[in-house]
């Protein structure tokens, strides 16, 4: 059992401490291995971007070090040079002239048996002020984060240490004095380090670092990026719902006007962001050498106007029905009172209003429970609340393991003792002989003593125990065979195969798998059309490495499809005893808030349900200040400003040492909520378009507009279709003709909502499934909508509609620029006030252009489809040295 400390304290580099167990052996791991007859070539995989940069193979995540230098643009950045997933942090390296034409380049910086190398930033050391080079041949510097492992006598901490490069960034060399800055820290990390040319004259570097927990910036001082002194420190401010991480400062011109220059801190967040996960989040101030001042800080707000049901403050519960778990040390999960705030073991709990809260970590996330409201009647329009804790959303009615009525195959696996499924007459191979099988090890929920898991096998227990598990005959005669499953997935890219299959006449005619999850829960197979037929069920583990086993228990047959079992975290509105509304957290110990339009239950009767079901990490739920009220409450992370309202841009810096004083960013286009999981093989993921960011003259102050970089749009053709004249949009959908359809495009689109509740576009759909680029006029939101977007379902996070606040324009117009990249979209709205990038992974061929209209008629004012080259793996590149 975990708590949220130990959880908190492991997010982005929330692997952080499983990494600093890794072992190293990487520099020098050999040469790629040669393309097999039949493969696919590096650049044609399905999902593959064409223009944005993604390693050849391998796992990769935040950029590093991006600088130009001698007219050549370097992006290092996190790499595990030997693996799909995140682990062995080292810096990879990639080259370009143009920002879109990259070269993979051998591996910069290798973790070693000391260090992982985190993230971190170069500088151009012209005045060669560290003395690593010359006066004729200046060095690149690089600062980053030494994560250091259990055999270093630094073990556990994070500092920031030094490398340095004479031949123009493409090999390193680390200073024997490592670290230069050591706070004794486990989470200080993340250096952008930059040149800070003082009014009076002369100058310094600054290093802009974080203390990830504690939701600060460090702001450091030196003369040589050897010594540094602590200049002060910014935050906590506006959003803190999880890890401070990736930090930059710089100056803009406010519309291009020198004289009315300001700074802009950049800070990257993980979880907490606007559309969850993981985000970056930007101030706007000043600098003045020492000191940030943020001028768009926001304070907290009072509560919603409308009548309060319940806000806990006067130390009881005042009438509600606690259900705790019987057993527990503390009477948790919700005690007998409410809680004052933060309980023991628990990150630092905020946002909740007055002395008291309902939090449900009371003996840790272990316990689980309920908490009921009396009845009460519905009266307005809105329900509003405060809610934070874990993000598990309601799946189902089933709180419990019970098994559904049916006949139990293979006596649940619970065969007698010092027998094993070799007397029951299953057959096998490898270390999944039956002799090894059942085992009384390893998962939960499990249900008797025995259960199949294929960690627990063969020669030694692990991951890459390897063969096949394969049942004795028994008849189909329910319609549906339902068991308890957990353990490992894998996509069919991965070229493993992990999965539980139901054998027909020797054929596999269906398959599950787990979740990447240690519960067993239930799943199932409707079998009807096999009635009366011969089965045989077979466990096929062809996996290695991270959850490569999986778990099975209590397969039966039933006349009902399986249930699952609902590990909730949340807050519902149960009215005539059914839940019509229902919310969850958001892996945040900050409540924000949430509301339900509850306008259709006027005049009922209702309660409010919080469910505590989950035991694992983040498995507690925070709630405080129910009113009823006329209006929606907004929550306070719509109010923050944020560099994008996607789900996938994270850890965005920009370039040093940039021409003509521009600044251009790049971010990593994925988030951690389910970045392992991502369905590319051989490589997984992919770093944003590299966007010019400037500051515009608002309503609210200065903010931010970006747009791509003008060398993304001189990959573009001649227009593939266009539409210049106004035109009515339909209610419903309509494909756009088949000239317009792509993969690989740029679409530059400008509608009026008119009488429409909602209108837009979508990009990537085969008729069936589709992307949606949607504006919805009452919310006043854009949104992206990849809930139908192909494939969803390989992690229960991924499935989204991520929104951001846009007005339309004076003549009532949304312009927007879409970017669509075979697994990406990148959104920017009204010139790049507003943008939102969301991978999606859509169906194979899939290229549909449609617009659609809902409740009503939209205006299409113009629309251009443009063909964009590819830039990526458009020659076989030859192999990268220092890979596997």
């Amino acid at each position: 059992m975990k708590s949220p400390a130990q959880k908190l304290n492991r997010a982005c580099a929330a692997l952080t401490l499983a990494g600093l167990a890794l072992a190293a052996a990487l520099a020098g791991a050999g040469p790629a291995q040669a393309m097999q007859p039949g493969e696919t070539t590096f650049g044609e995989e399905q999902y593959r971007p064409a223009f944005h940069y993604t390693p050849q193979q391998n796992w990769m995540n935040d950029p590093n070090g991006m600088v130009f230098h001698n007219g050549v643009y370097h992006l290092y950045y996190q790499h595990n040079p030997s693996g799909n997933t995140w682990g062995n942090m080292s810096w990879g390296h990639a080259t370009s002239t143009d920002l879109t034409h990259w070269k993979e380049q051998p591996l910069a910086i290798a973790t070693d048996d000391q260090q992982d190398i985190f993230s971190g930033s170069v500088v151009v050391d012209r005045n060669n002020t560290s003395g690593f080079g010359t006066a004729e041949n200046p060095p690149l510097v690089a600062v980053f984060t030494s994560a250091y492992k259990d055999a270093s006598p630094y073990r556990g901490l994070q500092a920031q240490s030094l490398a340095y490069s004479l031949d123009d960034g493409q090999t390193w060399t680390k200073y024997s004095a490592n670290p230069v800055l050591n706070r004794n820290s486990a989470n200080f990390r993340d250096p952008k380090v930059f040149w800070y040319e003082a009014p009076g004259g002369g100058g310094y570097w600054v290093m802009a670092a974080v203390e990830a927990p504690d939701h600060k910036v460090l702001l450091y001082k030196s003369a040589n990026l050897k010594d540094w002194d602590l200049l002060s420190e910014f935050g906590p401010a506006n959003a803190t719902g999880g890890l401070w991480e990736c930090p930059d400062l710089f100056p803009l011109a406010v519309d291009g006007d020198p004289a009315n220059t300001k700074w802009v801190m950049v800070v990257n967040i993980n979880p907490g962001g606007v559309a969850g996960g993981s985000a970056g989040q930007y101030f706007v101030g000043d600098f003045d050498g020492t000191t940030f001042t943020s001028e768009s800080n926001k304070a907290g707000d009072a509560l919603p106007a409308g009548t309060p049901l319940a806000g806990f403050n006067d130390g009881t519960y005042n009438g509600w029905t606690v259900s705790n778990e019987a057993g527990n040390w503390k009477n948790g999960p919700f005690g007998d009172a409410p809680a004052t705030g933060t309980l023991p073991g628990q990150n630092t709990v905020t946002g909740f209003a007055g002395p008291g809260l309902v939090n449900s970590f009371n003996d840790g996330d272990w316990p689980v429970g309920s908490l009921a409201s009396p009845e009460f009647t519905v009266t307005s329009d809105y329900l509003n609340f405060l809610v934070g804790g874990g993000q598990h959303p309601r799946v189902s009615d089933k709180l419990d393991n019970t098994p559904p009525p049916g006949e139990l195959l293979f006596n649940g696996f619970e065969v007698p003792d010092g027998t094993t499924l070799a007397d029951a007459g299953w057959t096998g191979t490898g270390d999944l002989a039956p002799v090894f099988q059942p085992a009384t090890a390893g998962s939960d929920f499990h249900i008797g003593a025995k259960r199949i898991n294929t960690f627990e096998t063969g020669g030694a227990p692990g991951d890459d125990r390897q063969g096949t598990l394969t049942s004795p005959p028994f008849a189909i005669s329910h319609n549906y065979i339902s068991l308890l499953v957990g353990g490992g997935s894998r996509t069919a890219a991965s070229g493993q195969i992990l999965e539980a299959q139901l054998l027909v006449d020797g054929q596999v005619v269906r398959s599950l798998a787990g979740d990447d999850a240690g519960q067993l829960n239930w799943k199932g197979w409707d079998v009807s059309e096999f009635a009366g037929q011969p089965a045989q069920l077979r466990i096929v583990d062809q996996a290695a490495g991270g959850w490569g086993h999986l778990t099975l228990d209590h397969v039966m047959l039933t006349d009902q499809p399986a249930v699952p079992r609902s590990d909730e975290t949340t807050v519902n509105l149960v009215v005539d005893g059914q839940v019509v509304r229902t919310a969850s957290g958001a892996n945040s110990e900050v409540l924000d808030w949430a509301s339900w339009n509850v306008s259709e239950f006027k005049g009922r009767s209702a309660s409010i349900r919080i469910v505590d079901n989950n035991r694992f990490g983040w498995g507690h739920i925070l709630a405080d200040e129910f009113v009823a009220s006329p209006m929606p409450a907004t929550p306070r992370l719509e109010t923050y400003d944020w560099l994008d309202y996607g789900r996938d841009y994270y850890a965005s810096v920009s370039f040093a040492n940039m021409p003509a004083d521009k600044r251009i960013m790049l971010g990593w286009m994925n988030n951690w909520d389910y970045a392992n999981s991502v369905p590319t093989s051989p490589w997984r993921s992919a770093m944003s378009l590299p966007r010019e960011v400037g500051l515009a003259q608002t309503a609210d102050g200065p903010r931010l507009v970006q747009k791509a970089v003008n060398q993304v749009d001189a990959l573009a053709g001649k227009p593939s279709y266009q539409e210049k004249g106004a035109r009515n949009i339909a209610p419903g959908t309509a494909a756009l003709p088949s000239v317009a359809a792509g993969q690989v495009q740029r679409i530059d689109v400008t509608f009026a909502p008119g009488t429409a509740a909602k209108a837009g576009i979508s990009v990537l759909g085969n008729g069936t499934t589709s992307t949606v680029i949607g504006y919805d006029a009452a919310a006043g939101e854009l949104y992206v909508d990849r809930s139908n977007s192909g494939n969803t379902a390989f992690h229960p996070l991924f499935s989204s509609v991520d929104s951001a606040p846009v007005a339309p324009d004076a003549s009532g117009n949304i312009t927007l620029r879409i970017y669509v990249d075979r697994s990406s979209v990148e959104v920017f709205a009204q010139n790049g006030l507003r943008t939102i990038t969301d991978q999606v992974f859509p169906a194979e061929g899939a290229g549909e252009v449609a617009l659609f209209a809902d409740g009503g008629t939209a205006v299409l004012k113009s629309i251009t489809v443009t063909a964009l080259n590819q830039s990526m793996f458009t020659t076989q590149s030859k192999p990268v040295k220092g890979r596997k």
